[in-house]
């Protein structure tokens, strides 16, 4: 007999935990393996446009225009563009574009009929230059297959809330390279439940699975193309020096700086909503979104590598030679990142963060001659740990960038990562971490997902 986690139960509540037939728990594991399947083709399909859309808007439409790159009129342009479309699926759509950024990653249950507002503001963000990953709105995608999935099968309250999360599962899955992500990224959001927290995860990491083959390919059939997550051409990692240590531990603490720094912008801009109105601040994030590429520009700085959300610009970070050059995308990157989380557009916290973090690290690789894998390993896990508060998440997603040429680099990462980690919970505990404050108490997310959110 498989148990059901009874996580919404009340405290004192004595009765025990719905228990649920060996049948119908296998027959829960069959339908979360289904909904991998149509989960992992949308999340797919979501990337690939905006993928496309990014290269027509910033290498075909100049090049149609005359241009060699993107002229200062598209690089405000755009972000300005981008605005306009997130600010009309908020206003105009259920669901408001999703969760705000700023509250992390939030794997709660996402109606199907506020998909089309997600998906929108996820198209006038990504695509058009403000600075957040894909992470939310590929999420969203994959809960709302598995929400749709229980209004035709008949399940049972908790069964119900294990199948919805079973697409969010899939759809972390292809977003992040595999499931032993997707599984981690929930588990250590759901700790408080405790060894229960299993049967309800299962189906989600079947899910997670099946979806995954969708990219990798099963017998004859080939998989679907994706983006590799591994950074390529780095070289082999095979000796672990004393510095490089000191290196994880101060990157580890200046990625805390840093998101702290960001965060805390991001609040302040946040907070102008109320007093000026969401168009006038979502319109004026795209402008400052805009300005600040311009002005890279300007410095001799490409501005693809401090707008969008940095995992493509990665390999140039780590190969620069100049200080001054990483110090001003670091610093250009935390402003627009920080604009682009509190000003309203729509997307993810995570990807930047990372690049945050790989920018502090790549210093080191100038300054004192440390391997760029090393700084890659390091960097995503400080970054990560610093903005979601997770502390294994980000270990196994620093190991799959590097790759077997970064293999060696898990020490240094754990430490970059533990002290992130360290650093975050001392300012949350004291209360002085950026954060919006606590939105009301609404409908109940699924049990698996419900502690899966990281701000």
């Amino acid at each position: 007999m498989a148990r059901m986690p009874d996580q919404e139960a009340p405290p004192g509540d004595g009765q025990a935990a719905e228990a649920i037939s060996a049948v119908a728990y296998l027959r829960l594991i069959g339908l979360a393996a289904a909904i991998g399947i149509p989960a992992a083709f949308l999340a797919a399909l979501f990337l690939s446009v905006v993928h496309w859309l990014e290269s027509w808007l910033w290498n075909d439409l100049p090049a149609l225009l005359g241009f060699s790159a993107a002229p200062w009129f598209l690089l405000i342009g755009l972000p300005v563009a981008g605005a306009l479309i997130v600010l009309a699926a908020r206003r105009l759509l259920p669901g408001d574009g999703g969760a705000p950024p700023l509250r992390g990653i939030e794997a709660g249950a996402t109606p199907p009929r506020n998909i089309p507002s997600v998906i929108i503001a996820a198209l006038g963000t990504l695509p058009f230059g403000a600075i957040l990953g894909p992470e939310m709105p590929v999420i969203a995608l994959g809960s709302s297959v598995g929400v749709a999935v229980t209004h035709f099968v008949k399940l049972g309250p908790r069964e119900t809330r294990v199948i919805a999360s079973a697409g969010t599962f899939s759809a972390i899955s292809a977003l992040f390279g595999g499931p032993l992500v997707a599984g981690m990224l929930l588990i250590e959001g759901s700790l408080s439940v405790g060894a229960q927290l299993i049967p309800a995860l299962l189906p989600g990491l079947v899910s997670a699975t099946v979806g995954y083959l969708i990219f990798l390919g099963l017998g004859n059939f080939g998989g679907l193309p994706q983006a590799g997550l591994t950074v390529p051409s780095l070289p082999p990692y095979t000796s672990i020096q004393p510095v490089d240590l000191v290196v994880a531990v101060a990157v580890g603490a200046l990625a805390v700086v840093a998101i702290w720094i960001t965060r805390l912008i991001a609040v302040r801009i946040d907070g102008l909503v109320p007093r000026l109105s969401l168009p006038v601040v979502l319109i004026g994030g795209g402008v400052a979104v805009g300005v600040i590429a311009l002005v890279c520009q300007l410095l001799g700085v490409n501005p693809n590598d401090v707008l969008f959300s940095g995992q493509s610009a990665l390999p140039d970070l780590v190969s620069a030679q100049s200080v001054g050059f990483i110090l001003i995308v670091l610093v250009a990157k935390v402003l627009g990142y920080a604009v682009s989380l509190g000003s309203g557009y729509r997307g993810g916290p995570i990807f930047p963060a990372i690049f945050l973090g790989v920018a502090l690290a790549s210093i080191a690789v100038v300054v004192l001659g440390v391997s760029p894998t090393l700084a890659i390993a390091v960097g995503t896990a400080a970054g990560m740990a610093a903005q979601t508060r997770l502390l294994f998440s980000p270990l196994l997603f620093s190991a799959l960038l590097v790759g077997s040429a970064g293999t060696d680099t898990l020490p240094a990462a754990v430490f970059a990562s533990v002290t992130a980690w360290l650093l975050t919970s001392a300012l949350t505990r004291r209360g002085r971490w950026p954060q919006l404050k606590p939105e009301p108490a609404h409908a109940p997310v699924p049990a698996a997902a419900a502690g899966a959110s990281a701000a």
